[in-house]
């Protein structure tokens, strides 16, 4: 499954394409049966759809999906963090490594590699499983946008401040401004994204 993933979200498979069972599973040297079980976890993953008669297919990239899907994690994340409540010494410290792990990076790849880690270790003592395996699945759905995003010219650059302004919070001890901060983390970036979204060409967007 994990090879499926990655070509959906590099693009070997482009978005708007149907994924063909037979050539798959000859090309991966697995039987059907195993395969089908992968792509329906995927399917329940967001990284596929299944349609009667039509098959598998990778959903297409469409400001409408960007909509719905970069609503989500806002609200996931925030409610696990105010859940989980203020982090101690120990995760704060290991927040601000992640961070630099996060600047640091120089691939888009690694860049949200390492933006996903320090958003998974700022929740990971929410308490509730269910939560946090929510925002991993959604997780993998906007990455498909952000690398198409780079893999079309985008430049690479790091918003410096904005995990900052979440550790700082945490220092202070104060929870509800961490989430604040948190909240603005992943909404304030996604305007290049919707200018990317509508400049599209019609060729980059899928086909039947």
């Amino acid at each position: 499954m994990s090879r499926v993933r990655k070509a959906i979200l590099d693009g070997t498979i482009p978005d708007g394409d149907r994924v063909n069972e037979v050539h798959l599973a000859e090309r991966l040297g697995v039987s059907r049966t195993p395969l089908r079980e992968a792509l329906n976890r995927l399917v329940s993953e967001g990284l596929l759809t299944l349609r009667a008669r039509h098959g598998y297919s990778v959903p297409r990239l469409t400001r409408a999906s960007f909509e719905a899907d970069y609503a989500i994690r806002p609200i996931l994340d925030v409610a696990a963090l105010g859940l989980q409540g203020a982090p101690d010494a120990v995760t704060i410290s290991t927040l601000e490594v992640l961070n630099r792990k996060f600047l640091r990076a120089t691939t888009p790849e690694a860049r949200i590699d390492a933006d996903d880690a320090f958003h998974l270790k700022l929740i990971a003592a929410c308490g509730n499983p269910v939560l946090l395996e929510l925002i991993r699945t959604m997780m993998l759905r906007t990455r498909r946008y952000e690398l198409a995003y780079f893999r079309e010219g985008a430049s690479l650059s790091a918003a410096a401040d904005q995990h900052e302004k979440i550790l700082a919070a945490l220092k202070a001890g104060n929870l509800e401004r961490a989430c604040a901060a948190l909240r603005e983390n992943l909404t304030s970036g996604l305007d290049p994204l919707r200018q990317w979204l509508d400049a599209r060409p019609a060729t980059s967007k899928g086909h039947p």
